[in-house]
């Protein structure tokens, strides 16, 4: 984990009740920013504190990687701003008691680290700072004073979610495919486009709970989308129409499937929770084609958690 401290008198209300942190690419005059390539440095899991009006007033989880973006409706603040800048998501929680650094930075001048930190040794705020990395030992301080401790189950990307961040972010780079391709891939991502086209010549329903309502169905990738091939990405075989709460066990590897449609269950998912969505004692999905089975041997061996 890493700790961040990020400014913000014009934007915290928008950015707070959003869950985000945004910020231009460079400044005003064009200039790279230390501040806003820190940005593109943060990892889901990393803790942020929220400085406004001179007070630590909220503390956020970052749960994805950023991702280039228009700017949101600011209102009138950041008029000056790029149109496109960094968007990093992130779970926000308001502090019940707002704490001023200025009446405790004694205790926190040992733990700055140099030039770029957020803070003057009077406790006055260093001017231009957005985004700024602080100590492990500077945020313990906050968290002492803030009475305060991030949620036990603050819920950070899977490994294969935040995989496809990055893959994503590296698609949008390629130059070796044309835009057509590069849109298909991008929506086979999200379960549509093609994918999901090529999907439903091969699926018709949720093989758990048998919904035909194709709209109200997850086209989900057995073998996770980062690590498939751009063929792989599109190929019908390399899917299954779900239920979100089977997608959901499915994708975290809580449940697959034996070729001959035999349900796998993970044993860290508690009996009741097996009960209440009617998927206690034995199941079994149907059997699967060649080609999915294929892609199944990798999701139980890679994926499930037995």
């Amino acid at each position: 984990m890493r700790y961040w401290w990020v400014n913000q008198n014009q934007t915290y209300r928008q950015e707070v009740k959003g869950g985000f942190l945004w910020s231009p690419k460079l400044t005003a005059d064009g200039r790279r920013n230390e501040f806003y390539e820190n940005m593109t440095k943060v990892e889901p899991g990393d803790l942020v504190f929220s400085f406004a009006e001179t007070l630590v007033k909220a503390v956020g989880t970052v749960t994805a990687p950023a991702e280039s973006s228009e700017k949101p409706d600011f209102g009138g603040a950041g008029h000056y701003w790029d149109q496109e800048g960094w968007h990093v998501q992130v779970s926000w929680h308001e502090v019940s008691k707002p704490v001023h650094p200025k009446s405790f930075v004694a205790e926190l001048i040992p733990h700055f680290q140099g030039k770029y930190d957020p803070l003057q040794k009077n406790g006055n705020g260093n001017q231009g700072v957005y985004l700024a990395e602080i100590s492990a030992g500077f945020a313990q301080v906050l968290l002492d004073k803030l009475d305060y401790r991030p949620p036990a189950l603050e819920l950070e990307l899977t490994d294969d979610e935040i995989a496809d961040e990055k893959a994503l972010a590296n698609l949008f780079g390629r130059t070796d495919i044309g835009a057509t391709q590069k849109q298909q891939l991008v929506k086979s991502r999200r379960g549509q486009g093609v994918f999901r086209s090529n999907l439903q010549l091969n699926e018709d329903r949720c093989r758990l709970t048998g919904v035909k309502e194709i709209n109200l169905l997850v086209a989900s990738h057995i073998k996770p989308w980062s690590v498939s091939s751009d063929a792989e990405k599109l190929d019908g075989c390399n899917g299954l129409l779900l239920a979100p709460h089977i997608d959901r066990l499915f994708d975290r590897g809580l449940i697959s499937f034996e070729d001959d449609g035999r349900v796998l269950k993970s044993s860290s998912v508690s009996p009741t929770v097996w009960k209440a969505w009617h998927l206690e004692g034995p199941l079994n999905g149907g059997a699967f084609s060649e080609k999915q089975s294929a892609y199944l041997a990798y999701h139980r061996k890679e994926r499930f958690k037995p």
